[in-house]
């Protein structure tokens, strides 16, 4: 897994607000997360590409028993979605419980809170994917 010094780590913040994957400009294969190499033909040349975040979850489960830092916010379900343009996302999901989930159904992306740290309570954001109704 990547990891940064706290000094260098606000660089990748646009990873985490935003869905930006990357194409390869070879074979147009799309991917999220972004890859320094495309998997399918081998090439370096990707260039960005901000998905759209609208997708269909094809599996979803309930965590009842979650890490410490999202205890609080037990249960919840987690899911992948199969973006619109191709890849497919691992992601918690928002607004829903489990008895509204069904594979298939649409899902769109939404900045949303993740947690609380330190003593000073800072918010960490990001993206969740929430049913598009």
């Amino acid at each position: 897994m990547y990891r940064s010094s706290p000094i260098i780590r606000w660089r990748r913040f646009r990873d985490r607000y935003l869905l930006e994957g990357n194409q390869c400009s070879e074979c147009k294969e799309k991917f999220y997360p972004k890859k320094f190499v495309c998997s399918k033909c081998s090439s370096r040349k990707l260039n960005p590409l901000v998905l759209k975040g609208k997708g269909k979850l094809l599996s979803f489960t309930e965590i009842i028993t979650p890490p410490d830092i999202f205890i609080e916010k037990a249960p919840y379900c987690i899911g992948i979605i199969k973006l619109e343009e191709g890849p497919s996302i691992t992601s918690q999901l928002s607004d829903c419980t489990l008895k509204d989930l069904k594979i298939g159904m649409q899902m769109e992306a939404s900045f949303k809170k993740f947690y609380e740290s330190g003593k000073k309570g800072a918010i960490h954001y990001g993206t969740k994917f929430v049913p598009s109704f």
